[in-house]
């Protein structure tokens, strides 16, 4: 007979002993429950008791009926009595009892529930008013006391970052002097390391998260008073401080970058960088790689105004430095009121401009007005002309002495070339939240960007002669550039001398070897009889795909809570059980570097409540505005799973391959097609490997394109045996 329905067999946990088996009647009333499940723990105190899905049985009785048999539950205090304990003993006036207070609030408040119920009682207010003005009383012991103040300051504000943390309460809230008391913690030259990291993540965050507040940071803040924090050794320190400039650079107004970008260059920001963190004999952490890549791409996205602007073929001043180009690579007098006829004038531009491989060679202004590269192109093109001027007139005069038909247009190919180095480098588009791709040859030189260019485009000339192009060659020659640049780039070279020494080794003859390489290695076969095998083996790899998905989902990945800061992060894991029917997830401190057990993870999500799987703008966490949620990247690594009605489980993949993991898995258990990049790229591999294996024995056998013709029948069958 089975067990009625409305009876629950539950564990329950308490600190400290082991977890007893009970039974809940979920007929009964809430507080009847209670009292039957603290009576049955030893006559334990009518606390509130939390399951591992977050639910709670007590006021208010929410999700009472999810609790199903085999659930965990653990008797814990009340959020509610938990906040108002602690909110009454961060007042108190023993300075031991508030620090221990503290200490309390900063871990409970990673608790979303717990920080609503405290939110609740106006506690950000209270802790808030702390900073401002009662944290002044304790600055008198600070030569007396000074490690408990600085404890006691810093608990407040981890409490403070951990509960603005939720997006419980708007940043906007803020008054003036909250935000001139953080800043005076980072302009202070000795500050208690802990302060100074949770004043800088709070700068952060309210510059990331609010227009209004990001004016008045920027009024309490100056570089200058950040650049000698990234002079210390301690790399924590440094990625805050980094991270604190990328915000203000990122919610600057489009006027106020270039003046923020010069600030920046007269206080010697990249080269401090350089010698203190890229070069600093830390290794580079994760996080910190991260900020340097936000900061590279804020750095050329400085670039962007020029690169979309177009050029005025009217404008003199526009049309000067195209004269200088000439001037330069002829060495002739650019004055227009110089001896000759018109007409004279006019034809002898004319040559010089088709020398200097314009596409209109009447009017080179014209070839500017194309956007991207626009302006940008022209700017590329005098810097090299100005600061590598051996190079530029042994590029130009060689050119324009070969025959037309095999001449490389410097003119041509720097536009193109501008452009491709901008699409390579991504200008104009916000940094991703999961990327660390930053480039330490870039840190190296003022002119990052400009230097780039002039190692390409001298490599785009000695590559043109290598495949001794012509004009109509022109598109073939910039794709193995391209190619040559991105292999380059590949290898994350220290120095642009390094990167331009990696180019040698490119040449077009080596990538023709690397091309046939990869071509015979991703070989394809053609024939029927082939086909028709690969038809036959793919359901068998299919199959095969399927199980490594699933086997990598019971592994388990960790993922990053979504939160509009990135240090400190929150973590939280998330696994298949064994047998394919439960996911098991939870909250972590840190990132782990293992396997996360299945009991340590307190929630449960049946695959059978699994209604669908959402990708990309459709999930709910990517329909949220914010700073850098909206970019491409992180579009591409978010999914979300519909359970229920309309409840989700919200996912950011820490890669694109993690993401074709779990969205490949996540189909395979819902019965429907795996459709991801690398489900494609690993049928090919596998297929691919499988039927050269298959094959090796027919090793130069000519395969026909047809099956062979079935012979005639014997004339007689005297040679059959009969077996009667």
């Amino acid at each position: 007979m089975p067990p009625p329905a409305d009876i629950v067999k539950v564990a329950i946990e308490w600190p400290g002993a082991f977890p007893k088996l009970m039974e809940i009647d979920q007929k009964k009333p809430l507080s009847a429950i209670i009292k039957e499940v603290c009576e049955g723990i030893n006559g334990t105190n009518t606390a509130l008791v939390r399951t591992d899905f977050c639910f709670y049985l007590g006021n208010p009785p929410q999700n009472r009926n999810d609790i199903k048999n085999g659930s965990i539950l653990r008797l814990t205090t009340s959020p509610y009595q938990t906040a108002v304990q602690l909110h009454e003993r961060i007042q108190s006036s023993s300075m031991d009892a508030k620090l221990e207070a503290l200490k309390d609030l900063a871990n409970a408040s990673r608790d979303i529930t717990f920080a609503q119920e405290f939110i609740n009682l106006d506690g950000i207010s209270l802790l808030t008013q702390m900073v401002e003005s009662g944290t002044e009383r304790y600055q008198k012991l600070q030569k007396i006391m000074k490690p408990c103040f600085g404890d006691l300051l810093s608990f407040t504000l981890t409490a403070f970052v951990e509960l603005m943390d939720h997006g419980i309460v708007s940043w906007d809230t803020f008054s003036v002097a909250f935000i001139k008391k953080i800043a005076s913690y980072v302009n202070k030259s000795a500050m208690d390391t802990a302060v100074l990291q949770r004043s800088l993540a709070i700068l952060e965050s309210m510059v990331l998260n609010s227009q209004d507040l990001y004016h008045k940071v920027a009024q309490e803040i100056t570089i200058g008073q950040l650049i000698p924090h990234l002079q210390g050794t301690d790399q924590d320190i440094q990625t805050y401080t980094i991270a604190v400039i990328n915000a203000l650079f990122l919610k600057a107004p489009e006027e106020k970058r270039q003046e923020m970008a010069h600030i920046l260059a007269q206080k010697q920001l990249r080269s401090i960088i350089l010698s203190n963190v890229i070069r600093s004999p830390t290794p580079i952490n994760d996080e910190m790689a991260h900020q340097l890549y936000v900061l590279q791409v804020l750095t050329f996205n400085l670039l962007e105004d020029r690169m979309m602007t177009k050029m005025d073929p009217q404008d003199q001043a526009q049309r000067d430095i195209i004269f200088e180009l000439r001037r330069i690579a002829f060495d002739v007098d650019c004055d227009p009121n110089n001896s000759g006829s018109i007409e004279k004038r006019k034809s002898m531009y004319t040559r010089d401009y088709k020398k200097l491989g314009f596409i209109n060679h009447v009017n080179p202004a014209v070839d500017f007005t194309q956007i991207p590269p626009g302006m940008l192109a022209l700017d590329n093109m005098l810097y090299f002309a100005r600061h590598h001027q051996d190079a530029y007139i042994r590029i130009v005069l060689e050119n324009s002495s070969r025959e037309d038909k095999h001449e490389c247009p410097f003119g041509r190919s720097s536009i193109e070339l501008t452009k491709m180095l901008c699409e390579i480098l991504k200008v104009g588009e916000l940094p991703s939240e999961n990327c660390h791709d930053f480039h330490p040859m870039f840190f190296t030189h003022d002119r990052s960007f400009e230097e780039f260019f002039c190692i390409c485009i001298q490599l785009l000339n000695k590559t043109w002669k290598e495949m001794r192009a012509t004009s109509e060659d022109f598109n073939k020659v910039m794709q193995v550039v391209r190619e040559q640049i991105m292999r380059a780039l590949t290898l994350k070279p220290n120095s642009l001398d390094q990167f331009k020494s990696r180019l040698q080794n490119l040449s077009y003859t080596e990538i023709l070897k690397i091309r046939q390489s990869e071509r015979m290695n991703q070989e394809d076969f053609q024939s029927r009889p082939i086909l028709e095998l690969r038809e036959k083996i793919q359901p068998e790899i299919m199959e095969l795909i399927k199980q490594q998905r699933l086997n990598r989902l019971c592994e388990g990945t960790c993922f990053r809570k979504i939160s509009s800061r990135r240090r400190q992060d929150k973590f939280w894991y998330c696994r298949l059980s064994p047998n394919h029917k439960v996911l098991h997830y939870g909250d972590l401190e840190e990132c782990p570097q293992g396997e996360v057990p299945h009991d340590s993870l307190q929630d449960k999500l049946p695959v059978a409540d699994i209604k669908a799987v959402i990708t990309g703008k459709d999930c709910p966490h990517m329909k949220e505005k914010g700073a850098l949620k909206q970019n491409k990247e992180v579009l591409e690594l978010a999914f979300s799973v519909l359970y229920e009605s309309d409840e989700y489980l919200n996912f950011i993949a820490p890669d694109k391959h993690e993401y074709c993991v779990w969205t490949d898995g996540l189909n395979a258990l819902l019965g429907k097609e795996m459709t991801s990049d690398n489900t494609k790229s690993d049928m090919d591999t596998l297929l691919s490997m499988e039927m050269k294996l298959r094959l090796l024995d027919l090793e130069n056998i000519q395969i026909p394109e047809a099956p062979p013709p079935i012979p005639k029948e014997p004339s007689n069958y005297d040679f059959v045996y009969d077996c009667n």
